[in-house]
């Protein structure tokens, strides 16, 4: 198993269920200066066509006849969720496995893109990017929900593409891209058993991002046909792992290291509606093979599919291995728009899932996200929206402005003016810095896991069983352990703690310091087996050039 270094250059994910940095620009400041200043739609400059001048004069990129593993360099850049993310950690493990290195994007032969499709400006930095690829002479392969959802966008003409569920294949794509060729594998996976399979096998080589947290996709797909999502384009319906596969998965990434498992797919809550199972009943099993010490992060779940397992998800997020943590989209706190939407709950179910995991589960935290400007949203609508944020003031809000996204029925409803959405999504935004969720938190003390190194990477990162976020000192080997923390100081997203533990009592996953050296050997193993693989090429190589030199000094003679 080959681990992802954290500073390896195009290794920065989008992840929508990330709690909001410290240190990011905060939306109030951006609007500090511009109170009297009306907010106007901005003007998008005019996309000229390219002319054969401009075409000539890029580099073109070198193509390889025969492609020898180990000689050419692949970099890997992903947008979006978790379940991109661990799709990109796949894709990575496999070119890793198979000899290619992994590198930052000027040295790369190749640039492998995994994109998403959740909002206009992800999928414009993703054309952006492989504009960029092509005018340094890059090979580029694109991958994820926008060449899924969208495969006859005028942009990717031409290019190598790899759909959602064709991730086992990377290495081919590649290889053939290499060599000039363009590949396009976007079908989906056959039955079995009359079902649809939920993607490339759970054990698949990985690269991961963060060698300490694994996230395990643990279906594709959803039952939902909401009218702003793009993402059921590319992903489909729903199609879930087997129990006995996410368990084994998480078996693995225990013993390979890891002390953090998150569970990601577009809607958790719906696991095993399509197999006969239930997300409890995964979670159950699951809790079983978690080593002391480590924990389980549930990932996005909507509300829907979530309300008929309340009691048991309760259950579960008390334990004591598992996070009291669930993001539970609301989108609007207006019945009419939901209705609209085709989120299928109300306003009262939504409160109902919050009522109750806040009354069984002790600390629990609740994330949710808004958009703000539906089409059809009213200002009575937003202002039901704004009742709901103030009365359970959640202490993770994503907000979001509404983008039209091609080829969906909202995209097709009459927009609100956008001056309007971003008075809007600055009024939500405003509320949101009225509270202080950490307020009385100063000289709290908590157990905390510390698997992250900060953005700005000045601290790591710690959460408590709330999963709330704990920046520490960057002390010497304490990455993967667990420690007492005294809060000395809070801001808006996140607490600072002090340890209160010396070294020796810091303690790790019970799997991780039995399976450390087992880890090493595998992938010194891989290594020699990799090295073996080239000097079988080179080999096959000179004897062949052997063989044709003789052939032709027989050919003279005669």
């Amino acid at each position: 198993m080959y681990h992802l270094g954290q500073d390896l250059p195009g290794n920065d994910v989008d992840d929508i269920e990330d709690l909001i940095s410290a240190d990011d620009v905060k939306p109030r400041e951006r609007y500090e200066n511009k109170k009297n200043v009306t907010v106007r739609a901005k003007r998008r400059a005019q996309i000229r066509p390219e002319t054969e001048e401009a075409k000539e004069d890029k580099p073109k990129p070198t193509i390889h006849e025969s492609v020898i593993p180990g000689t050419q360099k692949v970099f890997v850049k992903t947008w979006g969720c978790a379940h991109n993310n661990s799709d990109s950690e796949y894709m990575a493990g496999q070119l890793a496995a198979y000899g290619y290195k992994l590198s930052g994007k000027e040295e790369a032969d190749l640039w492998l893109l995994n994109s998403c499709t959740v909002k206009n400006p992800s999928e414009d930095t993703f054309r952006n990017e492989i504009e960029s690829g092509m005018r340094n002479g890059k090979h580029v392969v694109v991958a994820g929900c926008v060449p899924q959802g969208a495969p006859k966008s005028d942009y990717l003409s031409g290019l190598s593409v790899i759909g959602v569920q064709q991730i086992d294949r990377v290495v081919e794509v590649v290889e053939e891209t290499l060599k000039g060729h363009s590949v396009q594998l976007l079908q989906n996976k056959k039955k079995v058993h009359g079902r649809r399979v939920a993607g490339a096998p759970l054990s698949l080589p990985k690269v991961r991002k963060n060698p300490l947290i694994e996230i395990i996709s643990i279906n594709s797909g959803c039952l939902n046909q909401c009218t702003y999502c793009k993402t059921k384009h590319a992903r489909g319906d729903l199609a879930s792992y087997p129990p006995e596969e996410v368990v084994e998965r998480a078996r693995q990434s225990f013993a390979e290291g890891c002390c953090e498992i998150w569970l990601t797919s577009e809607d958790t809550g719906a696991y095993g509606r399509d197999i006969g199972s239930s997300l409890p009943e995964l979670l159950w099993q699951l809790v079983e093979v978690i080593p002391e010490h480590c924990m389980l992060r549930v990932g996005m779940t909507n509300p829907p599919y979530i309300l008929e397992h309340l009691e048991e998800v309760a259950k579960v997020l008390q334990h004591p291995r598992v996070y009291a943590f669930l993001h539970v989209p609301v989108q609007s706190g207006s019945d009419s728009v939901l209705g609209e939407m085709k989120r299928e709950y109300c306003r009262q179910e939504f409160e109902h899932v919050v009522d109750f995991l806040r009354e069984r589960v002790p600390g629990v935290t609740i994330a949710t996200d808004i958009i703000c400007g539906f089409p059809t949203e009213t200002e009575a609508d937003f202002e039901e929206t704004m009742t709901l944020c103030a009365k359970y003031r959640f202490p993770s809000l994503f907000i979001n402005q509404f983008f039209p996204r091609p080829g969906t029925p909202a995209a097709k409803m009459e927009r609100i003016p956008a001056n309007l959405v971003k008075k809007r999504t600055k009024r939500l935004t405003d509320l949101f810095y009225t509270y202080e969720p950490y307020a009385d938190r100063v000289g709290e003390i908590y157990t905390v896991l510390v698997t992250e190194v900060s953005h700005d990477k000045l601290h790591y990162v710690g959460h408590n069983k709330s999963y709330e976020q704990v920046l520490l000192p960057m002390r010497e080997n304490l990455l993967g352990t667990r420690v007492h923390v005294r809060i000395t100081s809070v801001s808006k997203f996140s607490m600072v703690g002090e340890i209160l533990d010396d070294e020796r009592d810091w303690t790790r996953c019970a799997n991780k310091q039995e399976e450390a050296a087992p880890t090493a050997t595998v992938v010194q193993t891989q290594a020699r087996s990799r090295d073996q693989l080239i000097q079988r090429y080179v080999g096959i190589a000179l004897v062949v050039g052997s063989i044709a030199f003789l052939v032709q000094l027989l050919m003279r003679f005669l």
